[in-house]
């Protein structure tokens, strides 16, 4: 009689609606676990080692246990249908974090730009009027152009003339790395040394600063670098410009060494000289990748913030979009033509991002 009762109770346990039943029992005590480690993570009284335990337990382990439970439960059903709903499964998580995190405060985004400081007044396109008439904007939206040109003129430009000339000594890496030691530097870092270099002090006192310390030193007036219109926005370019070399170079040294030695060769054989190889061949070779590189710092300069914050706070005509967006949400408190700039700085950069996948598409 034992021995039916163990056959029955392991025969309901195997039985359809048990192995549908398991799976979304796990699936429930896990969404319980996320809700309550939610809350715990936020307790301010929480000792650190408990939150470190909590937060590997979840993000691991329990990650893991939802893919698997949802997976099981997802098999119980028809073939066909397990099929289709599969891939869900685990491209899910990822859509609706998408979703959370970047496509609702877009949305969110683009609803508060036509609402007043407060957000509490529908004005239509008052904040989008503001932002093509103010006089600070059209500064802004030149500097920004002024930004476009010359970074990636000059990166990009320097970046695949300094690639091809240090492929050919025998120092590459040592000169290759110092190139690139800026990329390891923030925005932040990078302006702050900078500030160094253009510090100013009236005449008379004793120049702090590299390049007036170099001028007065050569007999000049010291210059004050960040204040004086249109030289300060040149001089913030050229940080960025330190910055982003480095990066070009690399990029373009890559792909200056895929050039076929057997097509440099002939061209030599046929009488060209190197200047007319650089431009005859190792650019048309290597356009793609110049494409690429440009448009991947395009995207870099029209999100420049950190600079020209950290150097002038967009003071003395040096004001940008971002910058001046972090001001009007921030600083005016004014939501509403904040949220129409981040559109503006949104619509500026989608283009140069769909033609740079498709160029990498092309590429693939």
């Amino acid at each position: 009689m034992q021995g039916a009762s163990t056959a029955e109770e392991s025969s309901l346990l195997d039985s359809q609606p048990a192995r549908i039943l398991r799976p979304i029992l796990g699936l429930t005590a896990i969404f319980a676990a996320f809700g309550w480690s939610t809350g715990f993570m936020r307790d301010p009284n929480a000792p650190a080692w408990q939150l470190l335990l909590v937060a590997l337990a979840i993000g691991v382990l329990g990650v893991w246990t939802l893919f698997f439970l949802a997976n099981d439960l997802v098999s119980r059903f028809p073939r066909l249908w397990a099929e289709r709903i599969r891939p869900y499964i685990f491209v899910g998580p990822g859509l609706l974090l998408l979703f959370a995190y970047l496509v609702f405060p877009t949305v969110q985004t683009l609803y508060l730009s036509f609402l007043d400081a407060r957000s509490q007044r529908w004005v239509g396109w008052q904040n989008y009027q503001f932002a093509f008439t103010d006089r600070t904007m059209l500064i802004a939206f030149r500097n920004n152009l002024l930004w476009l040109v010359l970074v990636t003129g000059i990166s990009v430009s320097l970046g695949l003339l300094i690639a091809v000339l240090v492929d050919r000594v025998r120092w590459e890496p040592l000169a290759k790395s110092l190139i690139f030691l800026p990329m390891a530097i923030s925005f932040v870092g990078a302006s702050v040394i900078w500030r160094f270099m253009y510090a100013f002090q009236p005449p008379g006192r004793p120049q702090i600063g590299l390049l007036n310390a170099i001028w007065t030193g050569l007999g000049g007036n010291p210059i004050g670098w960040l204040q004086t219109q249109p030289l300060n926005t040149f001089a913030l370019i050229v940080i960025m410009i330190w910055l982003q070399t480095g990066f070009c170079m690399v990029i373009l040294s890559a792909a200056v060494k895929s050039v076929p030695s057997e097509l440099l060769e002939a061209a030599r054989i046929d009488g060209a000289n190197e200047i007319e190889i650089f431009f005859q061949v190792i650019i048309p070779y290597v356009s793609k990748t110049v494409m690429t590189v440009a448009t991947t710092v395009v995207i870099l300069v029209l999100k420049v913030f950190d600079i020209v914050y950290v150097m002038t706070s967009g003071q003395f005509g040096t004001e940008v979009i971002a910058n001046r967006m972090y001001s009007e949400m921030f600083r005016f408190r004014h939501f509403g033509r904040g949220s129409a700039l981040a559109v503006i700085l949104l619509i500026a950069v989608l283009p140069v991002m769909i033609g740079n996948i498709r160029s990498w598409r092309r590429a693939q």
